[in-house]
């Protein structure tokens, strides 16, 4: 087969791209995060991690009952958020709150990575839903906009590869940062195509946990914390963002 030499140097440097991206990336802490060392952040290795925690509750008891009411407690039951024309500032959860398959909406969302942080995951306590840098189209100034375009190598329009991160869901995420003309929403960004926009906080989308810096490792006790602390068993749409 005959490649042309403009083809071949497009590939080359296409791969070359790809495998500079890649390297940014470190998976630390026994496998639960991965490290940008180019946003100093981590994020969680798993990019349905609520998605699985509910899996393996509804896997060894039939449902995910106490993974629900444990993320519910962990916030005291509520969310307080920018006053709104719905909640105040003060949001009441429940379990109407968390959709299927690790989905929620954006007071959930919020209230998982707290949950997060009580339970010390991965050695963390400062667990939170990604920032956005608030513009709307296929832009990489968030901090999952940089994870999309810069650090995996995705391309608009399409999806990013996992690269060292599994369950990764080709829908929408939340960010943390709300719409400022209308607290009622939120941005959020298409992993699947790598678009940001806003959709209302009711809506039900994935959550992707990140922390600033690199972690410290976890000895493998600690890492194991689900199963060390018998909370395996208790830890238990795509929707197309919009803008405005």
């Amino acid at each position: 087969m005959n490649v042309k030499p403009s083809l071949l140097a497009t590939g080359l440097l296409f791969s070359l791209t790809t495998l500079n991206a890649e390297a940014t990336l470190t998976t630390v802490d026994n496998g639960l995060g991965v490290y940008s060392s180019v946003s100093n952040v981590t994020w969680t290795q798993d990019a349905n991690l609520l998605g699985t925690l509910e899996a393996n509750a509804i896997s060894q008891y039939g449902n995910d009952n106490s993974l629900i009411t444990n993320i519910i407690n962990a916030s005291g039951g509520v969310i307080h958020d920018t006053p709104n024309d719905y909640d105040n500032g003060t949001y009441t959860l429940t379990a109407a709150d968390f959709g299927s398959g690790g989905t929620v909406d954006w007071w959930a969302g919020q209230a998982f990575v707290h949950y997060l942080d009580t339970q010390d995951y991965g050695g963390s306590s400062q667990w939170a839903l990604p920032t956005s840098n608030a513009v709307v189209g296929w832009v990489n100034g968030s901090q999952l906009g940089e994870l999309f375009y810069n650090e995996l190598g995705g391309i608009r329009g399409s999806s990013i590869p996992s690269g060292p991160f599994s369950n990764v869901q080709a829908y929408v995420y939340w960010s943390g940062t709300e719409y400022a003309a209308n607290p009622l929403s939120a941005w959020g960004f298409v992993i699947g195509d790598g678009y940001q926009g806003t959709s209302s906080k009711y809506d039900q989308s994935y959550a992707w946990a990140v922390s600033p810096g690199q972690l410290s490792t976890v000895p493998v006790p600690g890492a194991v914390w689900l199963f060390g602390t018998g909370l395996l068993g208790l830890l238990g749409l795509k929707r197309r963002v919009h803008a405005g």
